[in-house]
């Protein structure tokens, strides 16, 4: 229904790109804590930065199902820190330079962004105002030709390493939400220090904490229109909450797989444990789980495709679809006993990865309450008139 013959051939083609250009670097970037320089520009040259941007920066301008793919063969890498970091660039930081930014910026930025040239990264999230968007603290006041951005960030994908930073800051902080405005802060500004996190899980992405500590940018660095930010960031999380229900339904995908060629191979008491009702019942409700968030996430990706505001399908798919990721991974682990406990095996690391589902992009708490405002309250959620 929505992948024609063409999705199939790249999907071949990014899952060989993958296995072989990505793979044999995963444990040393798990390691590391840091994705060599050289893969993002491998990216860019087989135009893997670009599938939905524009032709005239270098872009191919195809359908989201070509999205999806990238991210479902993503997951298949056994590295949710690797995986977050090139969707986290094509797909957040990238997302608003191409809605928001100038023809002067996209011809630098994103051009550069699709080359791989340019790394990218988002700065929202606070260390006090994390899913409550409009609590953030960082301002920046207008001095002339230019802004004077004061504040910090925290959790951010690709915080370290990058290099432009795509910044929300209050430029009229007593508006509240409505005096929120974007920036564009080149990396070497002076006043922009980072700080490597430790984390639990994505381990080979570098999430960091940025200060921002009286940096002059240019007023044509401004992303947009000046008390509209909040608006942009809204209008944009929709994808944001899509990509994570399809990162969720792809990864617990991965791990059933996995764990189904285990119970093929193994045996216990004289046969197989694939063999065994109880492990066999545990599959069977794992992939129909699998199966109607995958399907659930198709649908929202065309009617998204197709323009619509699909901001309440997307929330119930990153709702729903993390927590089922969280689960199916559990079981998984389970199924494979001691094995699946041990780093040799992939089911560690997917335990820990997929964690971050149900918090990153806004928490389940906070979704399951703009979820009630539409279906209770039957608040609706506008586009943003550009």
């Amino acid at each position: 229904m929505y992948f024609k013959e063409e999705h199939e051939l790249f999907r071949e083609g990014l899952r060989t790109f993958l296995q072989q250009q990505v793979v044999p670097h995963i444990d040393k970037w798990e390691k590391t804590g840091k994705i060599d320089r050289f893969i993002w520009e491998k990216f860019g040259e087989m135009g893997y930065f670009g599938i939905n941007y524009p032709e005239e920066y270098g872009g191919l301008n195809l359908d989201l199902f070509y999205t999806v793919i990238f991210l479902e063969e993503l997951q298949r890498v056994n590295s949710g820190g690797f995986a977050a970091a090139m969707w986290a660039h094509t797909y957040l930081a990238m997302t608003h330079l191409n809605a928001e930014g100038s023809p002067v910026i996209k011809e630098k930025y994103l051009a550069g962004s699709i080359e791989g040239k340019l790394i990218g990264c988002l700065c929202i999230s606070e260390p006090f105002a994390g899913s409550d968007v409009a609590g953030m603290r960082t301002t920046a006041v207008k001095q002339g030709d230019k802004y004077i951005l004061n504040g910090s960030k925290t959790f951010i994908t690709n915080g370290v390493y990058s290099d432009y930073l795509i910044v929300a800051a209050k430029t009229s902080p007593e508006a509240k939400h409505k005096g929120m405005s974007m920036f564009l802060v080149d990396r070497d500004t002076p006043g922009v220090s980072a700080n490597k996190l430790d984390k639990l899980g994505w381990r080979a992405s570098d999430t960091g904490e940025i200060a921002f500590a009286d940096v002059e940018i240019p007023a044509s660095n401004l992303m947009g229109e000046e008390g509209k930010g909040f608006g942009y960031i809204m209008q944009h999380f929709a994808l944001e909450r899509l990509i994570m229900g399809v990162n969720a339904h792809a990864r617990a995908e991965f791990a059933l797989e996995y764990a189904m060629q285990y119970l093929k191979e193994r045996e216990a008491f004289g046969k197989k444990l694939q063999e065994f009702q109880v492990l066999r019942h545990k599959v069977a409700l794992m992939a129909s789980k699998v199966e109607m968030h995958k399907t659930f996430n198709y649908s929202t990706t065309y009617r998204l495709d197709k323009g619509e505001y699909v901001v309440k399908e997307a929330s119930m798919s990153k709702l729903l679809s993390t927590k089922m990721a969280d689960d199916v991974i559990y079981e998984c682990l389970q199924l494979l006993g001691g094995y699946g406990y041990m780093e040799e095996y992939p089911m560690a690391r997917l335990f820990r990865d997929s964690r971050l589902g149900p918090i990153g992009g806004g928490t389940s708490e906070i979704l399951c309450e703009i979820i009630a405002k539409m279906v209770l309250d039957k608040k609706v959620y506008d586009k943003v008139a550009r």
